[in-house]
This record gives structure tokens, sequence and C-alpha cells, in this order.
């Protein structure tokens, strides 16, 4: 997930009983927080306490963190039995169209669950992203309702999702501490993503009508 992590917000998804949500938009300097950036949080993981925090509900852009609650509604997906780990996941166009950070996934390509969360967590890809959003909800816009209704349901009252990848769009919005309520979400409910986000290089084959090539993630 070090992509996901490296852009408007930065959060310690490592199995570590503090959480640190950071913004980088705009002017800056340092704080009694330790942190450079115009808001942020530090949370106690395990009781959700916040330590020390700066702006913490801040409204900002957040681009590619939006990719966490993508993750979180996929391990609960995975979690309720709606879909599984070997489920052939097919590309759309729409998916493929995206753009950005992405793996370059071709219309009808099939991947499994565990290759697009791996092409999520690891490569912060966009069409993957928005794959897994169609899997999952039939549509981009249906698994939007979705995380903006997980985002209800944990508390971010400073959050609007627009989409399932994080693309700039207007008023797609979180703060320093929403992102931190969906990062202790995800790492209490479904520790086992530490695998993966601490990767920083694997692989995955595509499969096209032009044949089969592995492809790096990094």
């Amino acid at each position: 997930m070090r992509r996901i992590l490296s852009l408007l917000v930065v959060v310690t998804l490592l199995m570590t009983p503090v959480i640190a949500a950071e913004s980088n938009i705009g002017e800056s300097e340092s704080d009694s927080s330790g942190f450079n950036s115009r808001s942020n949080v530090l949370m106690e993981m395990t009781s959700g306490t916040v330590l020390k925090e700066k702006n913490k509900d801040a409204s900002i852009p957040i681009a590619s963190v939006t990719k966490i609650m993508t993750l979180l509604l996929c391990y609960d997906a995975i979690r309720d039995g709606r879909i599984n780990w070997q489920d052939q996941v097919t590309v759309s166009e729409h998916a493929a169209s995206m753009g950005g950070s992405q793996v370059f996934m071709e219309v009808g390509e099939q991947q499994t669950v565990k290759d697009m969360i791996k092409c999520i967590s690891i490569a912060s890809a966009n069409d993957a992203a928005v794959a897994m959003a169609e899997h999952i909800a039939g549509s981009e816009t249906g698994f939007v309702d979705l995380m903006n209704k997980k985002a209800t349901e944990l508390g971010m009252k400073d959050t609007v999702f627009k989409n399932a990848c994080g693309l700039n769009i207007e008023g797609h919005v979180s703060s320093a501490y929403d992102v931190a309520l969906m990062s202790r979400a995800l790492m209490l409910e479904y520790p086992e993503v530490s695998v993966t986000s601490t990767t920083w290089m694997d692989t995955i084959v595509h499969k096209t009508r032009k044949g089969e090539s592995e492809f790096g993630l990094t």
C-alpha cells in the first residue's frame, strides 16, 4: 500500500498500537505533534483514543488513500461470503479506462479477487479498484453508495466518496481523523491486510487475447 499512503494522507498501516494520519495539503509547519503538515491525527489503535491532533476535521482531497475504504469493503465482502478469494473478476471497459496509477488491465481480462487485492494494495491500481467495485456492487456508482454508508457507520463525518479509486473529483474529500477511523477499522477487523500492505514487490500474470505476460507490482 506504499503508493496509497504516499499522497495526501499518510497512514501507518502496520500492526502497531498507534495510527498516524497526516495531511500535507497547503502550507504547513512543524508543531508539537511532530508532524510537518496542515492537519494530522495520532490515534491509539485499540481504543481509538486521539493522542495528538492538529486540524483533524479539515476536509481535503485524499486521492489514492480512498482505496483504504475500497479494501475495507473488499474484505467485508469476503468475510460475508459474497465473494471469495478465487472468484474471477472481469475487467470492464470502464475499469480499464481509469488511467493514473494502474496495472494496465485490458477489457475482458480476468484476475482473481486475490490478485486484484494485491494490485490495489501494492500498486495502488485504479483499474483493479474499480473492477473490484463493479464485481462487488454491480457498478462503481453502487459501490460508492456502499463506501459512503460504511463511512457513516464508522462515524466519518467529514468524508464524501465519489469514486472507488481516488481520482480527483470535486467534493471527494475526507479528513485526517476520518482516515484514521477507516484505517483503524481495516487493521482491527482484518489484520491479515498487513501481508499485502507491507509487500514492496510482487507479480501478476496478464491473460489476454495476446497471450500471457508477467507484470511486476511495485
